[in-house]
């Protein structure tokens, strides 16, 4: 099944209000898919602290299925990202790649 990676940044304006705001039913959402994320997490500002966006690397059946299940985010329907980029990746290298 294809992999693909969502790269999500916040709007500038509100969105780390309303990243706080959303992450427990974000969080929540993530760890109900199960099997289909390979890695997530928070994209981090330079201080290495401060939350700037998300990164998913998930499996799903094609670009369209993927956009649909980047849309159930609860920060997309809360409107936290200002840019998503979603991408189909080959996993080269790495611990963890499928077979």
């Amino acid at each position: 099944m294809p992999l693909f990676c969502f790269h999500c940044l916040d709007k500038k304006d509100g969105g780390a209000a309303l990243r706080a705001r959303t992450r427990p039913a974000h969080l929540e959402w993530a760890v109900s898919l199960g099997d289909t994320v390979h890695m997530a997490g928070p994209l981090l500002a330079e201080d290495g602290e401060t939350m700037i966006g998300s990164v998913f690397l998930v499996t799903a059946d094609s670009l369209a299925a993927a956009r649909a299940l980047s849309a159930q985010d609860p920060y997309t329907q809360a409107g936290v990202f200002g840019e998503v980029s979603i991408h189909e990746v080959r996993w080269s290298i790495g611990e963890g790649k499928p077979a």
